[in-house]
């Protein structure tokens, strides 16, 4: 049963190597890291295209491929016997692929072992507790993690062959076209499938939120009340962007305890599913304490199941900039915050270099109005005085323009442009 299970994932893996293959965003990088010591960590949400990226880049030609979401080898108690047999389809060779390798028990002391006896080693995994408590153990030093999450705009773009330059000054049709692929892309989110096939969110990424939550939550964690996860996970994708505190959420959605959310709302953001932003603030404390906002990890998701937020063009555009600025490699909480004056006037993102606030970014849908573009202005210049930023740039739907305001300039971009830089 292993071997003919093996043979079919390897049947798979042929059929795959001759599809399309888009370059991501992460090739570059793993390119430096194939002939490394060190094991590959490549993590993401399920169907942003881990796996694809993972058999193009690791070894075509040389790697096992086995993948540990499949049942038949889920029933193996000695992973041994998978390796021999791998083995045994595909002929010697020290290139090992392990994909979902987390739905085996202790797979980090497998993976050790074979990087101990010379293998070398790519897997990859849905939930991002990799990163932390088993990666951290047992593979101290000698481990990369890669983040892969669904196409960027650039990928989505190259995927539709629009090859425009968009440095140069565009024809009306060609810029007509452009922010037509913006729109659709930031409606329907990047999960390759869903492009490539031209599904509906609704259609295809329902049922996976559904499933995802079921597979990846509530069985995994074995929670007893599972309809608190599915209410917690819809409440969320309908006030994204927005301050949440967990007593609120608790209260709000019947939960028995505040620490019952917190550690719901981390199965989730470990699911790949969503992502916890905190309140900038330069006292550690006052950060712990704030609220926080949430956003999902692509915008498909949030079209596929949210209850309002179809018309609410800005909250989709501030999400999209959310997600584009963790593909640029931004760490929420880290060097990614939101902000909020003394005044209670918001900026959506501060990216911090350091111990300095590099840039404030405020996303505004229309900002053609003055009354819109004085309110932006207002609060970036009010946050450049606490925060002392380098940069302060307003990320609109199609206007460009510079204001300045005692010798502190703000840009007011494209988001088209932005997400193309």
């Amino acid at each position: 049963m292993i071997k003919e299970t093996i043979l079919e994932q390897q049947a798979r893996k042929n059929t795959l190597l001759k599809e399309t293959y888009i370059p991501r965003y992460q090739t570059a990088q793993m390119e430096k890291l194939l002939d490394t010591n060190l094991i590959k960590v490549v993590l993401g949400p399920r169907r942003a295209g881990k796996s694809f990226f993972a058999t193009y880049t690791f070894k075509p030609s040389k790697a096992v491929y086995i993948n540990f979401d499949d049942e038949n080898l889920l029933k193996v108690e000695n992973y041994d016997e998978i390796i021999k047999n791998a083995l045994e389809v595909y002929g010697q060779t020290k290139y090992l692929l392990l994909d979902e390798v987390q739905n085996i028990p202790k797979w980090e002391l497998l993976v050790n072992r074979l990087h101990q006896n010379g293998y070398n080693i790519l897997v990859t995994g849905s939930n991002s507790k990799l990163l932390s408590k088993e990666l951290a153990t047992h593979l101290t030093g000698r481990h990369l993690p890669l983040e892969l999450l669904p196409f960027s705009f650039k990928e989505f773009l190259q995927y539709k062959k629009f090859t425009e330059n968009i440095k140069k000054i565009m024809t009306v049709e060609k810029k007509a076209e452009l922010l037509n692929y913006l729109d659709c892309f930031m409606r329907n989110g990047g999960f390759p499938e869903l492009i490539i096939h031209e599904l509906k969110p609704e259609t295809y990424l329902t049922p996976f939120i559904e499933s995802l939550l079921f597979k990846d939550v509530i069985k995994r964690y074995k929670l007893r009340k599972p309809n608190h996860i599915y209410n917690l996970e819809t409440y969320l994708i309908n006030n994204v962007a927005k301050e949440f505190t967990y007593e609120r959420l608790a209260n709000n959605l019947g939960i028995p305890s505040w620490a019952t959310v917190v550690k719901y709302m981390a199965y989730l953001e470990e699911a790949y599913l969503l992502v916890i932003l905190g309140r900038y603030s330069n006292k550690v404390a006052q950060r712990l304490k704030s609220p926080k906002k949430v956003y999902m990890v692509d915008n498909g998701l949030i079209t596929a199941t949210a209850v309002q937020l179809s018309k609410d063009t800005g909250k989709l555009m501030e999400n999209l900039v959310f997600t584009e600025l963790l593909k640029k490699g931004l760490r929420p909480n880290i060097e990614l915050f939101y902000y909020k004056t003394r005044n209670d006037r918001e900026i959506d993102f501060i990216i911090k270099q350091g111990t300095k606030i590099h840039e404030l970014i405020q996303v505004c849908y229309d900002a053609s109005s003055s009354e819109v573009s004085k309110r932006e202005t207002k609060a970036l210049l009010e946050a450049q005085e606490e925060l002392h930023a380098e940069k302060l740039t307003v990320l609109t739907w199609d206007e460009k323009k510079q204001i300045d305001n005692n010798g502190v300039s703000i840009n007011f971009m494209p988001l088209w442009e932005w997400l193309t830089a």
